[in-house]
């Protein structure tokens, strides 16, 4: 954790979360750099992306790919900005994002709110040349008669300047976007974007929702190996309520942090067991630590991705997280990160 954060944190704290994490932006271009120097047992391949190391930022924090290259500088392996609809949209009435500080968790209905397509892609095409891998996380405007198209009209035009694209169709705070899961809308979806996706462009991803039923996990799993997708991001937030001490509790939204971990880690393993190793997984969902990243690789993971942890340790968690990855890894007997991967499978 950075020697600053915790200095800062009591006074963030006492702004309005969607307030500071909108001043976190405007800053991060002038925080110092934590990225240690890559360290080669840490080295991953996705989906044939080679990442300096396994540990991703989740979409959600730089919806508009604002600061991908200063996340990538604060440590982190690849960048997710978005999620990015085809037209801006405000997103819900605020407030609209809670910490929840007892549970270390966070509860958002944001509902997409962004600048739009075309505002994000100029700057994807800005950052053109620059090193590090930077994906684009594709959502539907929630007044869209076909949600299906706003993700062919995106990945059509922002495909060819992102390292890859992954389609959200798991955020609870888009109402019936979730049913673009289930059996037939899935593979009509995979179907209608793989049709859209130019040639020659970077890997396609799907992120799903860890509150899936027992028989969904094979349905979808199905769906994604048929439609040739690249992998899968599990998981999202989640609109289950496991114990929670905080009084913003009962708040709607998606739940994400510390108690996401459990479901999250549920999930993974049973997208693992129904794709049968055949598609790379990216764990999301409660990671705050190395330990709880090796956990998700010995389950399943090729990569993972935190976002919510950034608001209880701050940005320089990322390249902690790598350090101390590659000490555990040491310690297990492993020579690289690659033999980890389900080793506990």
């Amino acid at each position: 954790m950075s020697p600053v954060y915790p200095l800062l944190k009591p006074l963030i704290f006492r702004i309005d979360p969607e307030i500071a994490h909108g001043m976190t932006l405007k800053a991060l271009p002038l925080w110092p750099s934590a990225a240690p120097a890559p360290d080669p047992i840490l080295e991953t391949h996705l989906a044939g992306m080679a990442l300096p190391n396994p540990i991703g930022l989740a979409a959600g924090f730089d919806k508009d790919a604002e600061v991908p290259d200063a996340m990538l500088r604060l440590g982190f392996g690849f960048v997710e900005c978005g999620s990015v609809t085809p037209r801006p949209q405000a997103g819900n009435p605020k407030p609209r994002l809670f910490r929840l500080v007892e549970d270390e968790a966070v509860i958002n209905r944001m509902g997409f709110n962004n600048q739009g397509l075309a505002a994000a892609v100029a700057r994807l095409k800005a950052r053109a040349g620059r090193p590090g891998v930077v994906g684009f996380n594709l959502g539907a405007n929630k007044d869209s008669e076909d949600r299906t198209a706003d993700y062919v009209t995106g990945i059509a035009a922002s495909a060819a300047h992102a390292r890859y694209i992954t389609i959200n169709i798991s955020s609870p705070n888009t109402p019936g976007l979730r049913a673009l899961q289930d059996g037939a809308a899935l593979a009509d979806l995979i179907g209608r974007v793989q049709a859209a996706r130019p040639a020659g462009t970077g890997p396609l991803f799907v992120k799903l929702a860890p509150d899936q039923e027992e028989a969904d996990y094979d349905i979808i799993a199905r769906a994604a190996i048929d439609g040739r997708v690249d992998g899968l991001i599990v998981a999202n937030t989640t609109i289950r309520r496991p114990p929670l001490r905080s009084a913003h509790a009962g708040e709607a939204g998606g739940l994400s942090g510390a108690p996401l971990a459990p479901l999250a880690m549920a999930a993974l393993k049973a997208f693992r067991s129904a794709t049968g190793g055949q598609l790379p997984l990216v764990a999301a969902g409660g990671i705050a630590s190395a330990a709880d990243a090796l956990a998700r690789i010995e389950a399943g993971a090729t990569a993972v991705q935190l976002y919510s942890a950034l608001v209880y340790h701050g940005p320089g968690l990322a390249a902690w997280i790598a350090r101390d990855l590659a000490t555990l890894l040491r310690q297990r007997g492993f020579a690289h990160v690659g033999e980890a991967i389900g080793s506990r499978a």
